[in-house]
């Protein structure tokens, strides 16, 4: 089946470059919005499997829109943007994006982090994984502030990462302690199998279960954790 996408970004340009790029790659672009309030319009509409967000956007900004669309399981939210300044990349992994990539991405690897997202595994740009991780693992705030939303209140669904639950570790069997770790190493659910000798199906399974009681709502947020905690 053919992977549904929602694009949106404030750029009509941008939108008509990603378009013709993605439809050419074999996807199916189901809408284009112009801001947040847009994207998560056209995600209930449309019911696409993944959102290419942009983040700087008029009106209601792109973690906004990706912190709703995550909390109501509508769709996987991959970020693409201009800017790789950590406030953006935190937020952005805070919110529940599956993925964060820069705008200078070669058109193939963007088609191949759009199949990853849409099976259910994350991305991140290389020119920001190392920060991300060494700035969790480090135990670095990064700024309190950058856990809230823009107007001030904190959601449910956002949690400190540098702050990881001993107790929600000890709820993991250790099988699920297993795939934490792979999932700390950036494994795919393809890897993860092969790893650990069990099928596809089963790691998915797996993966979905360490998320769940992690309070986790990204492969991303759970990597920083295994990483925190010592297990990759």
């Amino acid at each position: 089946m053919s992977v549904r996408i929602v694009i949106a970004d404030d750029h009509a340009a941008i939108r008509l470059g990603l378009r013709a790029m993605l439809e050419n790659a074999g996807f199916e672009v189901v809408g284009e919005a112009s801001d947040g309030d847009g994207a998560v319009a056209l995600v209930g509409e449309r019911a696409p499997d993944v959102v290419l967000m942009d983040i700087r956007m008029p009106g209601r900004d792109g973690i906004s829109a990706t912190r709703q669309i995550v909390a109501e399981a509508t769709a996987e939210v991959l970020v693409l943007t201009t800017f790789d300044l950590d406030e953006f990349v935190f937020e952005a992994m805070r919110a529940g994006a599956a993925g964060f990539l820069l705008k200078t991405v070669e058109p193939d690897d963007l088609v191949a982090a759009i199949r990853h997202v849409a099976a259910g595994d994350g991305v991140l740009a290389p020119q920001v994984t190392r920060r991300l991780l060494a700035a969790f693992a480090g135990g670095d705030t990064v700024g309190a502030e950058w856990a809230a939303t823009p107007n001030g209140d904190a959601p449910e669904q956002t949690r400190r990462m540098d702050a990881v639950d001993a107790a929600q570790l000890r709820q993991l069997t250790a099988r699920e302690r297993d795939v934490l770790a792979t999932l700390g190493r950036g494994l795919s659910n393809q890897q993860v199998a092969a790893e650990l000798y069990i099928s596809e199906a089963t790691a998915k399974t797996h993966v979905s279960r360490v998320l769940r009681k992690l309070d986790c709502t990204s492969r991303m947020q759970a990597a920083i954790i295994a990483r925190e905690s010592g297990l990759a």
